[in-house]
């Protein structure tokens, strides 16, 4: 009896999700291919059928809200309007929140694994490339400070962002590690131009799941222009 339509797609995306939520927390080596299946609730057997080796699978957990607008994960309490006209503090607020903090497993792949990206092959590496491109072009155009470009301060805000929540996972003092995302937001805010919005506090910011079209062509773009 054939498998339902889409029935490859959904397995597919199991086990990407197990992967992703492995390696965030174990990093790339730490992670078996048995464990990814075992997370998935498959078998060993069957993780040839849809990729040529953990290093492919690897490449696509890279994905994030940012490239996806299907990416499923949420950060519980934080929302994202794709469709907004100012998503430079909503990422912000968003990227730099303490639920993003805590969700190690639901991490933005740039925070959970940068070094093993550099450590990767290329297609890994230009994964993650496509992630910030994409995270640069988004905050690029709302961006409005009057002594440097919009691409210079995106740049550096997007830099800012996963910088500081790296070296805020990293530190074992919470107290400081609040204090590090705070000060980063704050700064990344100011540069931005957004510190005069009126916007929610930092961790009440709502659903980061990218919605209506405007949101999936503006990804898009993006993606594609990484791609360049």
């Amino acid at each position: 009896m054939p498998y339902p339509s889409g029935h490859r797609a959904e397995v597919k995306g199991k086990i990407i999700q197990s992967a992703r939520r492995l390696f965030n927390r174990h990093g790339f080596d730490g992670v078996s291919i048995n464990a990814i299946m075992a997370g998935a609730q498959l078998t060993h057997g069957s993780f040839y059928s849809y990729f040529g080796s953990k290093g492919e699978l690897y490449t696509e957990t890279l994905a994030c809200f940012l490239t996806d607008p299907h990416w499923k994960h949420a950060w519980e309490g934080v929302h994202i309007d794709m469709t907004a006209a100012a998503l430079g503090p909503q990422i912000v607020r968003a990227y730099l929140s303490s639920q993003h903090f805590e969700d190690i497993e639901n991490s933005c792949p740039m925070v959970a694994l940068p070094s093993d990206v550099a450590r990767s092959d290329q297609s890994a590496r230009h994964a993650f490339e496509t992630a910030f491109k994409a995270m640069v072009s988004i905050l690029e155009q709302g961006a409005s400070n009057t002594h440097h470009s919009q691409r210079v301060v995106a740049q550096a805000v997007a830099a800012l962002c996963v910088g500081g929540m790296v070296i805020a996972r990293a530190i074992a003092d919470r107290v400081l590690a609040d204090e590090v995302r705070g000060a980063c937001m704050a700064v990344a805010l100011k540069m931005g131009g957004w510190d005069k919005t009126t916007a929610s506090k930092p961790d009440t910011t709502t659903s980061h799941r990218a919605r209506g079209g405007q949101a999936v062509r503006r990804v898009r773009r993006a993606g594609r222009s990484a791609r360049r």
